[in-house]
């Protein structure tokens, strides 16, 4: 068996690892991408692009492509009961993407891998171990065709999702929190009517949340909150004309939007769990996205928290590279490591508060951080908020702005 050898191997090749793969390519640095799937991408699970991300794709020239296909949203409409509590603009949410872009994650994850040179990205190969040789890192794998590989790089990147190997073969230990959350989503044809079909529609009505956001070729993403004693459907994004007949039904009697199950090309759905890793690297091998902090789906960050790590990682990686340096994230006061751990945290209370605004509420008032408040109380306080002069800002928080 050959040992290839490269700068930089990203192991994981969702939109993370294909991003962090891309940048430092364009920085000159070879890289290898190894994928342990071995099919073109499908599915649209994530769909939210942020205004930060979008800025950090013109480094590849990705945001004139995803621009192209995706849907603008430039606003967020609160409503309960049938009734609108305020709007928010995103019109100051960023000098240069008022709006959050809205694309199915394989047509995303499709545009990033055509940013990679043919032959970087290697699917159907699973890492299986790594060791240290000379300064270098040794990675170990089975590829495609069952047969043994290994790749000796300067550096690893570990890109491989929430329950990365790569991780776990550095012994990075994890800590957090499992939510008793569970959501269902799924896309159909969108039912919105006029100006409501370029808006993201979160309805806080006592039942529970439904949030919905616009998708290219005249679809709408609906995700809702459902009793602790419904079983999630199945994550893998077939639509299952149950699940999306009830999905329909929810929607219908919390909203009054009526979604045709006929129409349904996606369901899916989640739990939802918080978690950071201990520690974002260890030697020359760095963790981003899910791998270094998983939080949860409502908000949309999670994705765009990954590509910001790699923003964030890839010139550091690129000058360490040319000088022959060790990582900066060896040591956990370094401004890497702790801004990037920042972030998430950052992140992941805000897609707290959005769990805690969307749980049931009953008429006068039950359970949850916001029960308290009951169903009117949650009502007035998000009309005062969104009706004040400074919701300019709360725009900012959610197009992550911060981060």
């Amino acid at each position: 068996m050959t040992t290839e050898r490269v700068d930089v191997l990203v192991v994981g090749g969702g939109p993370v690892g294909l991003f962090a793969a891309a940048l430092l390519e364009r920085r000159g640095v070879t890289v290898a991408v190894w994928e342990r799937r071995d099919s073109d991408p499908t599915g649209s699970r994530a769909i939210g692009i942020h205004p930060p991300s979008l800025d950090a794709f013109a480094a590849i020239g990705l945001d004139t492509a995803v621009l192209a296909e995706a849907t603008l949203v430039r606003t967020g409409v609160a409503r309960s009961r049938g009734r609108v509590l305020g709007t928010l603009s995103f019109e100051r949410a960023s000098p240069t993407h008022p709006y959050v872009a809205t694309l199915d994650q394989h047509r995303t994850e499709t545009l990033l891998r055509g940013r990679l040179a043919p032959g970087v990205l290697r699917t159907g190969t699973t890492v299986t171990g790594l060791s240290r040789r000379h300064g270098y890192v040794v990675a170990h794998g089975v590829g495609a065709d069952g047969s043994a590989v290994a790749v000796e790089a300067a550096f690893v990147v570990g890109a491989d999702g929430a329950r990365s190997a790569v991780r776990d073969l550095l012994g990075i230990a994890t800590s957090g929190r499992d939510y008793r959350d569970r959501y269902v989503m799924g896309d159909f044809a969108d039912p919105e009517p006029g100006t409501a079909r370029s808006s993201a529609l979160v309805d806080v009505g006592p039942d529970g949340v439904v949030e919905s956001f616009p998708l290219p070729g005249g679809r709408r993403r609906y995700v809702a909150l459902v009793p602790e004693d419904v079983a999630p459907a199945a994550a893998g994004g077939t639509p299952d004309p149950g699940t999306a007949a009830r999905l329909a039904a929810i929607v219908a009697e919390r909203t009054g939007a009526t979604p045709d199950p006929s129409t349904c090309t996606m369901t899916s759905g989640f739990r939802v769990r918080r978690r950071a890793a201990a520690r974002v690297g260890v030697g020359r091998v760095v963790l981003v996205g899910d791998a270094a902090h998983e939080i949860s789906p409502i908000g949309g960050q999670g994705m765009n928290l990954g590509w910001l790590d790699a923003a964030a990682l890839a010139p550091l990686l690129a000058e360490a590279v040319r000088s022959g340096t060790s990582g900066p994230w060896q040591q956990s006061a370094n401004a890497y490591a702790v801004g990037r751990q920042a972030a998430a945290r950052r992140a992941a209370r805000q897609a707290e508060l959005n769990m805690a605004l969307g749980r049931p509420t009953g008429a006068l008032g039950s359970v949850g951080p916001m029960g308290s408040l009951g169903s009117f109380g949650r009502e007035a306080l998000l009309r005062t908020v969104l009706a004040l002069p400074t919701a300019h800002g709360l725009a900012s928080v959610y197009a992550m702005r911060w981060a």
